[in-house]
């Protein structure tokens, strides 16, 4: 399967072992690990991660590109959902993202984010989708909400964060039948 997605704007494409640095450029910045779970990831880290990607059928995270440089990476990891036996396997994904904060405010994330959802739905035949925040993390809340998925759950203090203690945390979803709904009706553009 192609592992390259193309928007109006972007590229999303494996991520490469000369990418990392550029990665570590945004993802260290104060304003993006205050709102990711691990913040102490090095570059072999990451770039040992990002190898073990390629190798994994159910690992689906890319790198956003535009013009060339990367901008962001989008994840999405297929597994099996929750339920007794003889559930279909990897019918659910989780998303995630990370952008760097000089190309915010433009759209991109949400690009992005479509373009990943559409493939999980589209392509990979996922059936549900979810994706998880920090509640206090306005900037993901509404990306999530933007490309349509509906808040399941407010976690009361549920979550650890170094710098503000226990905080509220938020879980998404959506499911294939009510993204086709969506877009063949245009309420989410694609």
């Amino acid at each position: 399967m192609e592992r390259t997605l193309r928007t109006e704007r972007l590229v999303l494409r494996p991520v490469r072992d000369e990418d990392v640095d550029r990665i570590m450029e945004y993802r260290t910045r104060p304003e993006v690990t205050r709102w990711l779970l691990r913040k102490d990831a090095d570059a072999e880290f990451l770039r040992q991660w990002w190898r073990s990607v390629a190798d994994d059928p159910d690992n689906h995270s890319m790198a956003v590109t535009l013009d060339g440089l990367v901008i962001g990476t989008v994840s999405l990891e297929v597994h099996d959902g929750m339920g007794q036996p003889g559930m279909p396997p990897r019918t659910e994904a989780e998303i995630g993202y990370i952008f760097d904060p000089a190309h915010g405010g433009r759209g991109y994330a949400t690009e992005a984010v479509l373009a990943m959802i559409a493939h999980a739905f589209d392509r990979l035949g996922v059936r549900r989708l979810t994706a998880g925040c920090y509640a206090d993390n306005h900037a993901s809340v509404r990306i999530l909400e933007k490309v349509g998925m509906r808040r399941e759950q407010h976690g009361v203090e549920d979550s650890w964060h170094d710098e503000l203690g226990w905080v509220d945390g938020y879980t998404y979803g959506l499911l294939a039948a009510e993204w086709r709904e969506a877009t063949s009706s245009g309420r989410v553009l694609r």
